[in-house]
């Protein structure tokens, strides 16, 4: 993890950041030693015969227009992100629920065994989506202490204890259901895919996709939704030129906007992701690092994720 100087750390999204992705240019150029090969394979096409040279000059030809084209897409893009700085915080967020919106929740849907392939694509786009926009991300990577990691401890103990009492089924449901919103508020928003009941037969399966699914819980989920949540939509809120306000610095609409649209990203623990998202805005804000964040929600996530496996209680994830 790159280091910055401290009076980087909130340094907002600007060119410089856009601009790495032209580093891919440079390996686009010829070295000496390409040169040189390139000038010896010229010499020996002049005593092969003309059907070969142009073999060789055809070769030459598509390997320029592909770089052509390569050099034409990264031009594009870094002008993308530099006129609609927000594509880069919404992209990943917007991959990873679209493609999670196939996901089958249904026990017995025909489409519920073939949920790990349809979690491993959701997986692999929204990889490749923070790839092309990480250069953005990078100059508000920061170290991290103690405090995110004591805050994720916290909350997955918050949050196990909320969703295990189901106070939304208790409590918010029969109101829900006299202003018609029962439908959102009941409905089963998480897959509760259990391999080892699906994959009994497939240990190397179960085995395959616990590792896939903790990637993406530990690791993919807290990148794409602090970045999105705290790096975007908390600052566009608070200011015009968000890319420019500091990060740690809040508003009270920017509050209510990180706490209500989290709850709403997660209807089923409605209660659990207001506490939680709550805690974690504090966290924000006395830290001043978005990388805080990101390790409080690594530690829930991962706390939760063993929680999972050990008791069984796949309705949580």
């Amino acid at each position: 993890m790159p280091v910055r100087r401290a009076a980087d750390w909130n340094v907002p999204i600007e060119p410089e950041g856009i601009l790495e992705l032209c580093a891919n240019f440079n390996r686009l150029k010829p070295t000496r030693t390409q040169e040189i090969g390139f000038n010896k394979k010229s010499s020996i096409s002049n005593r092969l015969a003309p059907q070969a040279q142009q073999e060789f000059a055809k070769e030459d030809l598509s390997n320029t227009l592909a770089q052509t084209i390569q050099i034409k897409i990264l031009h594009k893009w870094q002008e993308t992100l530099s006129i609609h700085r927000w594509v880069a915080f919404v992209l990943p967020i917007a991959v990873f629920m679209i493609i999670g919106s196939l996901e089958p929740t249904d026990t017995a849907s025909s489409m519920y065994p073939y949920y790990p392939w349809i979690y491993g694509f959701k997986l692999l786009a929204t990889v490749a989506a923070l790839r092309v926009v990480w250069p953005v991300y990078r100059p508000l990577i920061r170290p991290i202490g103690w405090q995110g990691i004591a805050v994720g401890i916290v909350g997955a103990v918050l949050w196990i204890g909320i969703c295990h009492l189901e106070l939304e089924r208790t409590y918010l449901l029969p109101l829900a259901k006299s202003i018609g919103l029962d439908g959102f508020l009941g409905s089963q928003t998480r897959s509760a895919y259990n391999p080892f009941a699906q994959l009994s037969e497939h240990p190397i399966g179960v085995v395959l996709y616990l590792l896939v699914r903790g990637i993406g819980l530990v690791l993919i989920v807290p990148i794409v939704e602090e970045y999105f949540l705290r790096g975007f939509l908390m600052r566009y809120v608070a200011a015009d030129k968000w890319w420019k306000y500091p990060i740690g610095s809040v508003t009270r609409n920017s509050v209510m906007a990180g706490t209500l649209v989290p709850m709403l990203m997660h209807p089923g623990e409605l209660l659990a992701a207001a506490v939680w998202f709550s805690l974690v805005t504090l966290l924000f804000v006395r830290s001043k690092n978005l990388w805080e964040c990101i390790a409080a929600h690594c530690t829930t996530n991962l706390l939760l994720g063993i929680y999972v496996v050990l008791f069984g209680a796949w309705h949580l994830v």
